[in-house]
């Protein structure tokens, strides 16, 4: 056995001396009137914060991904470019269209 820990009888008195010392300090704390209201107000108003911050940051981000989407389609060449040809190519291949 381990000789150097405490008797089991002096673990107890500790701890109800403990739980004696714990229990008088927390009986003379005394929450003021209106601390649920003021600790409530305190969360809503961080919530409230919150999804202000979030609704701009998304405002932001879909702006910006507007702005450049329409930048990529301004720097595409003028000149039209075939994506089809009215000519028919030798044999009418999938690459031709005759209308």
């Amino acid at each position: 056995m381990n000789d150097t820990s405490p008797d089991r009888t002096e673990q107890d008195r500790t701890e109800q001396a403990l739980r004696e010392a714990l229990g008088t300090l927390a009986g003379g704390v005394r929450a003021a009137p209106d601390a649920y209201r003021t600790a409530r107000g305190d969360w809503l108003r961080r919530e409230r914060r919150r999804r202000l911050v979030l609704a701009v940051l998304i405002a932001v981000v879909f702006t910006l991904a507007t702005l450049i989407g329409l930048w990529v389609l301004n720097q595409t060449p003028s000149d039209p470019s075939v994506i089809f040809s009215n000519t028919v190519a030798s044999g009418g291949g999938p690459g031709s269209w005759v209308p």
